[in-house]
């Protein structure tokens, strides 16, 4: 009886190893790439939604002081602005801080010169407990640090109890440089 043998072995080659090696890491490559900017998405979502909230903030701040006459008509508009003769709102993009002595946002008194007078706008996000009351030991601020607010009232053209008040929120995410939010409405002389 004699036994053949043959030249060509079963199995695959080193060659064609090394290929499907470098196939898989582009595809696990690729997945990885995937899911960072997914998470740098998922942070900017959040940076998103802070910055809606801080302009509406400050939109309802001012609704609330004329509402409540803590601000006249002659005060709703910005320092030395031609609108107004007193006005309240600082100009240009400024920190967010806690509201001073008059209880509205983004006022010249919130401020000593570009620092905040209260204290820097946070917002309390879970501690080590996963309780959120500061007070008791479990909640922690994170600072707004990155977040700018600028508040621009104008009039509107033709009518005299009307202006138009701008508020935009100018921030970093992660890689996301130089975003901003903008909200605008109107506001009458008459609540």
């Amino acid at each position: 009886m004699r036994i053949r043998k043959s030249n060509r072995s079963a199995g695959f080659t080193l060659l064609e190893v090394m290929v499907a090696i470098v196939v898989l890491m582009v595809g696990i490559l690729g997945l990885a790439a995937i899911l960072a900017d997914g998470m740098a998405y998922m942070s900017m979502a959040q940076d998103d939604y802070i910055a809606q909230e801080k302009a509406t903030e400050a939109i309802e701040s001012i609704f609330t002081a004329r509402d409540m006459g803590q601000a006249t008509w002659n005060t709703i508009c910005n320092v030395g602005s031609s609108v107004c003769s007193g006005g309240i709102f600082l100009t240009g993009a400024n920190a967010l801080c806690d509201p001073g002595p008059d209880g509205i946002v983004g006022t010249a008194d919130d401020y000593i010169g570009s620092a905040c007078a209260v204290r820097a706008d946070a917002i309390i996000v879970p501690g080590s407990t996963g309780a959120v009351n500061i007070n008791a030991g479990g909640g922690q601020l994170l600072a707004l640090s990155n977040f700018k607010r600028t508040i621009t009232i104008t009039a509107v053209a033709g009518i005299a109890n009307l202006r138009q008040i701008q508020v935009t929120i100018t921030y970093s995410s992660g890689r996301f440089q130089g975003r901003t939010y903008t909200m605008t409405t109107n506001i009458s002389n008459f609540s």
